[in-house]
């Protein structure tokens, strides 16, 4: 369930971009206008297309077999630790992959039947085994170059995919499972097409430009707006709960929906790419529609272990 684009449509030195060629020299006539890009950046008939087909398959697993959706986590991340590593690896980060693979199988499936404890532990395994890895991976008697760069990367991609999403596994778990995960889901949601809506329409003051140069304050305004209505609706009517609780919940997917979509944009502007991966036609890689639901996991878990 997503939309194609969470970044709102300002410049980032604020200006609009030129639709006209130069005159033609020979002629005298202005050229052919160049076609103008799309305002999402994006091939948006085909991200809307790979969008609507992806929130009408899970929407159907959540409603029907709930805890189907720990395999489709399960193959997500497995696909989006490989995408992360291998642009890693392109850029001469030597993460330790399989530790990362198999580690971060281990924190969705330990979840099962061992809860918080089994994704901590399985978290806490997979950092032990990835540092011991990276230190001999070229051999007992060949000293490790980028040690700290690389072992602190690779602890860091494990926190940020694998154990974020375990938290997933965590909500479906819950009798009301499906209804939750639905729940935080349709909140990201809310606040793609509300920050899509409002930067589109209004947006004019840049929020982070060094970092995500079309996020506007507006557009956050605009998320804000549409999620927590988005959540008073689902809490009340899904789950059956206060009507506050889905403005905390809607505050709080907001909050860390946009920093997951900042962090991300950061990542791959160290990495000098555009997309983590093309397995989503006018989406990019697994990765790039996971930015924002990956946080939103923990804090929707957070919100409704404390509060529900």
């Amino acid at each position: 369930m997503s939309v194609p684009t969470h970044e709102d449509p300002v410049e980032q030195d604020g200006s609009a971009v030129t639709a006209n060629k130069a005159p033609d020299p020979e002629s005298g006539a202005p050229a052919t206008p160049e076609k103008k890009p799309s305002r999402a950046g994006r091939n948006l008939p085909a991200a809307l297309g790979v969008g609507f087909g992806l929130g009408i398959s899970l929407i159907l697993v959540l409603v029907f077999v709930p805890k189907v959706m720990i395999p489709i986590v399960a193959v997500a991340m497995a696909i989006a630790t490989w995408e992360v590593t291998q642009r890693l690896r392109e850029a001469d980060v030597q993460v330790p992959r399989i530790p990362l693979l198999v580690g971060g199988q281990a924190m969705i499936w330990l979840a099962w039947p061992y809860g918080t404890t089994g994704t901590l532990g399985a978290f806490a395994a997979t950092v032990l085994v990835t540092m011991t890895w990276r230190l001999f991976d070229h051999g007992l008697h060949a000293t490790p170059k980028n040690y700290l760069r690389d072992t602190a990367v690779a602890v860091f991609v494990a926190a940020w995919i694998p154990l974020l999403a375990s938290f997933a596994t965590l909500l479906v778990l819950e009798d009301d499972g499906g209804k939750r995960v639905l729940t935080f889901m349709i909140g990201v949601v809310c606040s793609d097409v509300g920050g899509y809506a409002a930067g589109v329409l209004f947006g004019k003051h840049p929020m982070v430009p060094a970092i995500s140069p079309k996020k506007s304050w507006e557009g956050f305004a605009g998320s804000l707006l549409f999620t927590i209505v988005g959540e008073v609706l689902t809490v009340t009517f899904l789950l059956g709960a206060s009507s506050w609780i889905g403005v905390v919940l809607g505050v709080g997917l907001v909050i860390v929906a946009t920093l997951g979509d900042l962090l991300e944009s950061q990542f791959k502007r160290d990495l000098g790419i555009k997309d983590m991966g093309t397995l989503l036609p006018g989406h990019g890689g697994i990765m790039d529609r996971l930015d924002s639901l990956l946080p939103s996991a923990f804090v929707s878990w957070a919100v409704f272990s404390a509060l529900i």
